[in-house]
């Protein structure tokens, strides 16, 4: 295996922009995509590196397939690579985003709001798919499952950022007192080429940035856009599909979009290629107020990642001596049942109430889940099949 920081920059670059072009799925398929390319094809990482690297990702908040890749970059090319791995992944998803948005006023005929009705079917099925499937590799035990069930329930009857958060701490805190795993040895560690001191300092800032922009007032609408997006970027434990409850909270009411708009975004955002937190640009680009839409994207997307990136690479350094901790372990297990629990509750709402409101989407997202999960084909296909069959009802 090649050794650390001998991939050139622009190797990484063009190894991110193919993925940032290509990877379709959301964040589980990429994680996929990045294991077939680093593990199998370009051997810049072994099967355990790979492993542990999945394991801090999934275990901190933010987007754990665009974690990974910048944490791939940074072992392999260092901060540069680290950043170009970035750019190179979530570029394609970003300018398609924007053109979505730009989009939106002539999709107001009843043709084009029946495109965005197949788009909030695409969004059920989708997050009704992670939420199988993450059920079944996170809830595996009684004390998993009765936390996924607890957290659900509580986030449908407190609906607020706050209660999300205080469910995921409660039950990490539940689990590392119940939940004993079985340990597994680290037999190959993850080079990077800085130091525990740098590691802390950079969780520092992470810290520093979230307090300063939860706790000062700014009277500025890109400021507040930072705010909320950070927010939910260093609160977002299990990914994309889970940054949905999260900011649907804060957009609607800050009134930066209606929950249609919202939705349809969402959706959208599963007919392309690339990260779901990219959804963040598509928000930016139509937040009201904003004297400048470009810088509005940029700082949207800019502050939605940054936390996940920072916490990614504190991590790092101390990854060796904290995964072999049976309590963290145990932490782990209660947050992964706590997201599926808050994935589970945003299933139905908004997205099922808002989302499928007659029999007729019923049974799209039905033909679609089956698309999706049994013959296993390309979410583009559901999106397709989505879009068409909901324009051809209203059509009928």
């Amino acid at each position: 295996m090649k050794n650390t920081h001998s991939i050139r920059v622009i190797d990484v670059l063009l190894t991110f922009l193919k993925l940032g072009c290509t990877s379709f799925g959301g964040p589980v398929a990429h994680l996929g995509y990045f294991r077939k390319e680093f593990v199998e094809r370009k051997n810049w990482l072994n099967e355990n590196q790979y492993s542990q690297l999945l394991a801090i990702c999934q275990f901190l908040p933010g987007p754990a397939s665009s974690q990974m890749g910048f944490a791939i970059g940074l072992i392999k090319s260092g901060w540069l690579g680290a950043i170009s791995a970035f750019i190179a992944f979530t570029l394609p998803s970003v300018l398609l985003l924007v053109v979505f948005a730009s989009l939106l006023p002539s999709l107001e005929s009843d043709i084009g709001q029946a495109a965005i009705g197949g788009l909030k079917i695409v969004a059920f099925v989708v997050v009704a798919d992670a939420v199988l499937g993450m059920s079944k590799k996170l809830c595996a035990h009684t004390l998993t499952r009765l936390l996924a069930l607890a957290s659900a329930s509580a986030v449908l009857l407190f609906d607020s950022a706050v209660a999300q958060l205080l469910v995921v701490i409660i039950a990490g805190a539940i689990s590392s007192v119940f939940h004993h795993p079985e340990s597994t040895p680290q037999n190959h560690s993850l080079p990077v080429s800085y130091g525990r001191k740098t590691g802390t300092v950079l969780f520092g800032i992470f810290a520093v940035l979230l307090a300063v922009l939860l706790l000062v007032p700014f009277n500025s609408v890109l400021v507040t856009i930072a705010e909320v997006f950070y927010r939910a970027g260093a609160l977002v434990f299990g990914g994309g599909h889970v940054v949905l409850p999260l900011l649907e909270t804060s957009i609607i009411d800050n009134q930066w979009l209606t929950q249609e708009q919202f939705l349809s975004g969402y959706g959208a955002a599963q007919a392309i290629p690339g990260p779901m937190f990219a959804l963040s640009a598509y928000v930016g680009a139509l937040v009201p107020g904003a004297e400048n839409s470009t810088l509005a994207v940029a700082i949207a997307v800019a502050f939605m990642f940054l936390p996940g990136f920072l916490l990614v690479s504190a991590a790092l350094p101390f990854w060796q001596s904290i995964s072999s901790n049976a309590k963290t372990k145990g932490i782990i297990a209660g947050v992964n049942a706590a997201v599926v629990g808050i994935l589970g509750a945003a299933l139905y709402d908004p997205i099922f109430t808002a989302g499928i409101p007659s029999v007729n989407e019923v049974i799209i997202a039905i033909i679609g889940f089956g698309i999706l999960n049994s013959l296993k084909l390309s979410p583009l296909y559901l999106v397709i099949w989505c879009v068409l069959a909901n324009m051809t009802m209203t059509l009928i």
